[in-house]
């Protein structure tokens, strides 16, 4: 696992790593997480013409992204996701639920004020979980990044790996100090919505 510390470029990340997050050598105050994806596009059987071939429209593809806020045990002290868009503390926001996955940019979007979280909070998990049971195969493009208060996008993590998955935990962000680390994790979760996995799997995959 390596680590490095997030300067003016954004960092390409593969799964294992781990970086700091900083704002050209400081310590950030607030991020957004960003997900995003598109439905793979699927190509229809011949019609009138051996080379005749028409490419349908996309699938509706629904992923939920949703982060839980952990203690220093791995006890999650609150959930953010579509049913709960802030945390109890005001300091998480979802900023709403793309049911689709179609048009440009961020899907789905997580601030995080890092001043204002509590001071119990020493990991946030970062998950993906398929509403209506597709698989991470019937999308294409997907990945979770983060990005500064400027929306600079300092780190990025492709999620082509998962490939046949429902529901996975994605990333983390761990507290070191007065800092925080991106995590990247990649590894399967289950359920359809984040409250499937609150069985202690972000303690196992975030503070082990």
């Amino acid at each position: 696992m390596s680590t490095e510390l997030v300067g003016k470029k954004t960092v390409s990340l593969a799964k294992g790593q781990t970086v700091s997050l900083s704002k050209n050598g400081e310590k950030l105050t607030s991020i957004k997480i960003g997900s995003g994806w598109d439905p793979i596009k699927k190509i229809d059987a011949p019609k009138k013409g051996f080379f005749s071939r028409l490419i349908s429209g996309d699938d509706e593809i629904d992923l939920d992204s949703s982060v839980i806020l952990l203690d220093a045990d791995g006890n999650a002290l609150d959930v953010i996701w579509f049913n709960q868009l802030k945390s109890k503390c005001g300091s998480v926001i979802h900023h709403g639920d793309n049911r689709t996955g179609k048009g440009d940019g961020d899907d789905e979007v997580i601030s995080v004020d890092l001043l204002k979280l509590s001071s119990d909070v020493k990991a946030i998990a970062i998950t993906l979980h398929s509403f209506q049971n597709h698989t991470f195969n019937d999308v294409e493009n997907c990945y979770c990044r983060v990005l500064d208060d400027n929306n600079k996008e300092l780190v990025n993590f492709d999620l082509k790996e998962l490939s046949g998955e429902k529901a996975a935990f994605v990333a983390g962000l761990v507290k070191k100090g007065d800092g925080w680390e991106f995590v990247t994790v990649g590894k399967p979760s289950s359920g359809s919505t984040v409250l499937d996995a609150l069985d202690g799997q972000a303690k196992e995959v975030l503070l082990s």
